[in-house]
């Protein structure tokens, strides 16, 4: 540990990085009850911590490694950081992206000066590439975590919040992609404040760290969810694991949902508009302090980035509600008879209804798709479902669903009666041109296409919902095939929204 508070002490980072603020979150402080800080990397001249890590790596190369160039893989704020850093240094970068890239990504690596690269579809295949041409060109890689310069530049972080904060901390909140950012801080912090804890907070479905640590070792994630791409790493770092495991007080897991509600945090007290990987943090913070409400200190955490697309702003607004509790998803069967919604609406009160969503389809039931605003998220949400559970009506609590949430609700009134041998997959389609054309192709004429919902939601990844007829003789045929394609897919036929909305 001593070895890298002398390396964060020597760090230079501050010939390109900025000092970033320490501000309180004055709306949220007073909701948790106790003071919550975010520190606010968003600031950086690259919008994310990035650049702390990256020029303190490449400042310290060989005047021969500087002459032949460096080179990384990446598609978010690396990229960027590298393209800066070297800019500034007067240093050939060449940056290698997936083609899944975002112009927005690409262009930004540009206009800092990067000599961009698209190769595969997907991170791995550009980490190849990448490596690939760097013993070919004699160029030097640079890593985005695993590397003791790198993560002594992100340390300097921690360096900054115990300057800025002299007075108790009970705790901060440190966003886990690799590691890079938590072994940095966890390195100072932890020696000079060893009884501050420094948490590490991961999305449910990247939890490359937390898996590594249980497991007492490095693992590799079958697949990770891409909604926080900037900590979407399926293996932790070697020297990363190793201060992570020693140094972490604990790793907590934060789902969409939490995430997008932490940003509407961020932007309600701050007008500012974090990433998802940005906000991660503030949902580890938040999630602690409401099981945690005795307290011995201040709750910081570190807003890692602002890089977001314009276009995921709706899919945040959506789910920030949600992910606060402070919005229920409900599916609701009533009697399809006249002045069922009439008494429906009557029972539901003074409450807020967000959506409802309905289509006639004859029969004796009716399913409603209704999203009601509480005002006590706590214990409200128990007595709304009690409510109509003493009505008479059949109740089903789908707030937490991602299928329900990212498709039915768009697709309501859309049941095939008579329709057999369905099977509902839900995959990720890579945003580029073809990836529809190859997915038909994979599956020919073999099989016919029942459903099929698409919805942009300016990633570089989309979310799709399909139906096919598959009869079970010919499932493992069917399977075979789909999992040649590649796309990372999960299967919903059991889903219960599916089958009370979708299903004939």
């Amino acid at each position: 540990m001593t070895d890298y508070v002398r390396k964060i002490l020597d760090a230079r980072v501050y010939d390109v990085a900025s000092v970033t603020p320490l501000e309180r979150m004055t709306r949220l402080s007073q909701r948790l009850g106790c003071p919550a800080l975010l520190k606010r990397e968003d600031l950086q001249p690259v919008f994310s911590f990035k650049i702390r890590g990256a020029y303190n790596r490449i400042a310290r190369l060989s005047a021969e490694a500087r002459a032949a160039g460096v080179i990384c893989a990446s598609a978010g704020n690396h990229a960027q950081g590298v393209a800066l850093s070297a800019q500034r240094l007067g240093i050939a970068a060449t940056i290698v992206m997936p083609v899944t890239t975002p112009p927005i990504k690409i262009d930004a690596v540009r206009y800092w000066g990067g000599n961009v690269v698209l190769y595969g579809d997907a991170f791995d295949e550009a980490y190849a590439h990448a490596k690939a041409l760097e013993k070919e060109h004699g160029l030097t890689f640079l890593h985005p975590f695993d590397d003791p310069d790198v993560i002594a530049g992100q340390g300097t972080i921690g360096m900054e919040i115990l300057q800025q904060h002299p007075d108790p901390i009970e705790a901060i909140f440190v966003p886990i992609g690799g590691g890079g950012l938590a072994a940095g801080v966890a390195s100072y912090v932890k020696f000079l404040r060893p009884e501050t804890q420094v948490i590490g907070v991961e999305p449910v479905d990247a939890a490359s760290m937390k898996a590594a640590i249980d497991a007492g070792e490095r693992v590799i994630l079958d697949r990770v969810g891409l909604f926080a791409d900037g900590v979407a790493v399926r293996q932790a770092g070697v020297e990363t694991f190793r201060l992570c495991r020693k140094l972490l007080d604990d790793v907590l897991l934060a789902d969409t949902d939490e995430m997008c509600a932490a940003i509407k945090d961020i932007f309600e007290d701050m007008r500012v508009i974090a990433e998802p990987a940005g906000a991660l943090s503030l949902a580890g913070l938040k999630a602690y302090a409401l099981k945690n409400p005795q307290r011995t200190g201040a709750l910081i955490a570190i807003n890692s980035g602002a890089n977001m697309n314009f276009d995921r702003l709706r899919h945040v607004a959506e789910r920030a509600e949600v992910g606060e509790a402070r919005e229920i998803l409900l599916g609701v069967t009533i009697p399809e008879q006249r002045g069922s919604y009439r008494r429906f609406v009557e029972i539901l009160g003074s409450r807020t209804i967000t959506e409802f969503n309905y289509r006639y389809a004859g029969g004796e039931k009716a399913h409603v798709f209704v999203g009601l605003k509480l005002a006590e998220a706590k214990s409200e949400k128990g007595v709304v479902i009690e409510q109509l559970k003493k009505a008479g009506y059949g109740v089903l609590d789908i707030s937490a669903d991602e299928t329900a949430k990212l498709h039915v609700r768009y697709m309501v009134g859309g049941g095939a009666p008579g329709l057999s041998d369905e099977v509902i997959l839900r995959f990720e389609f890579p945003e580029r041109p073809g990836a529809l054309r190859k997915f038909l192709d994979c599956l020919g004429a073999d099989w016919n296409i029942t459903l099929f919902h698409y919805r942009n939601h300016g990633a570089d990844y989309g979310r799709v919902l399909v139906g096919v007829q598959a009869p079970q003789a010919d499932r493992a045929r069917f399977e075979e095939r789909i999992a040649s394609l590649g796309y990372p897919f999960e299967e919903e036929t059991d889903n219960p929204a599916y089958r009370m909305f979708l299903k004939g």
